[in-house]
């Protein structure tokens, strides 16, 4: 069976005997077509079943309405939360999102980044790989006037606009509650040390043992490159030491997991014989049994939200201009909040 090819401008002004520009304009109302001529335009192209070619009209307007957002991993609960924060914004604005996975992985983060460029989005939110250490691709960017705005996972640079979230605060509050509940020896289980992250919460947790009097022990600060056996191995690590701690933080929800399980297989009650404090505060700790003390809470959605405000901002900005470099970068950081769990 043919198939039957979509009604064209020139369909219509041909049945009303009119120009094609005419047509045009009258299906944008334009002030200068008359009432009548409008109506009978719409009236027509209604009769036809005419849709308006998106393409040819976001080439002309050189907009796609489209953003690309890229991250590390959907099926974490952490990101698919920023993800609806982002689209809840976006469809006020009446675009559409184009989503990709890095799945931690540098090299697949560049091509999906290239076809969002190919796509051409008129704009980029971004989390970065765990294991990116080079932002040549995100500079190419800038080079075609795709603006990007990074989220929690963010590069070691200046010049970029982006969300994150003061981690500082939570952990030292973490520590605090830790040491009234009699802990000494308080670990560590951080991320890749390449991640500015983990950077950060290495920081912070060494400036919560400082403010409480604790000296560091660096046998009690451990790494994993956040796969679930390197979560494990860290955590074997730590309970291998002959003076073992008494509570461990970790780097996220789900290192936390694989780490009190080791626990458990080495017969240890959660919380009784060691405690834990974890990283994002996961809805699911609500409907289990065996969960950390506590959470640090980063608030995701607000992170996605505010990183597509941040976005359409600059491209409402940037929409009669040539360039998108503007006199200052937008960069908003929430204060993290430790969340008990009973």
């Amino acid at each position: 069976m043919k198939r039957e090819k979509p009604p064209t401008i020139k369909e219509i002004a041909k049945k009303l005997k009119i120009s094609t520009s005419t047509v045009s304009r009258a299906l944008h109302n334009h002030p200068s077509i008359g009432y009548i001529t409008t109506l009978r335009v719409h009236k027509m192209a209604e009769e036809l079943n005419y849709q308006p070619n998106q393409t040819a009209i976001s080439f002309k307007q050189r907009k796609t309405y489209t953003i690309g957002v890229l991250l590390p991993n959907l099926s974490e609960a952490f990101f698919s939360t920023a993800i609806s924060g982002i689209e809840e914004f976006a469809e006020q604005q009446k675009y559409n999102v184009l989503m990709g996975q890095s799945l931690d992985d540098p090299e697949r983060e560049k091509r999906v980044l290239e076809t969002m460029k190919t796509h051409r989005v008129d704009g980029m939110i971004v989390s970065i790989s765990k294991n990116t250490d080079n932002y040549d691709h995100f500079d190419q960017l800038k080079k075609v006037n795709i603006p990007i705005v990074f989220f929690d996972r963010i590069p070691e640079k200046n010049d970029i606009h982006y969300t994150a979230c003061n981690l500082e605060l939570g952990l030292i509050n973490a520590m605090v509650m830790l040491v009234k509940r009699g802990h000494t020896k308080i670990a560590l289980i951080n991320g890749p040390e390449k991640l500015l992250a983990s950077n950060q919460r290495l920081e912070a947790y060494k400036k919560g043992l400082d403010e409480n009097n604790i000296e560091v022990d660096k046998r009690f600060i451990v790494s994993s490159d956040l796969s679930k056996e390197g979560n494990q191995k860290a955590m074997k690590k730590l309970l291998a030491l002959k003076s073992r701690p008494t509570a461990v933080i970790t780097f996220n929800d789900y290192l936390a997991l694989d780490a009190m399980a080791v626990a458990k297989e080495n017969q240890l009650v959660i919380n009784e014989d060691i405690s834990f404090v974890s990283f994002a505060n996961l809805p699911i700790w609500a409907y289990m049994d065996s969960r950390p003390l506590a959470s640090i809470e980063q608030f995701p959605f607000k992170q996605g939200e505010k990183a597509a405000e941040i976005l359409f901002s600059i491209l409402k900005e940037s929409s009669n201009e040539e360039s998108i470099e503007l006199s200052e970068y937008q960069q908003v950081i929430f204060d993290s909040e430790l969340v008990t769990h009973g």
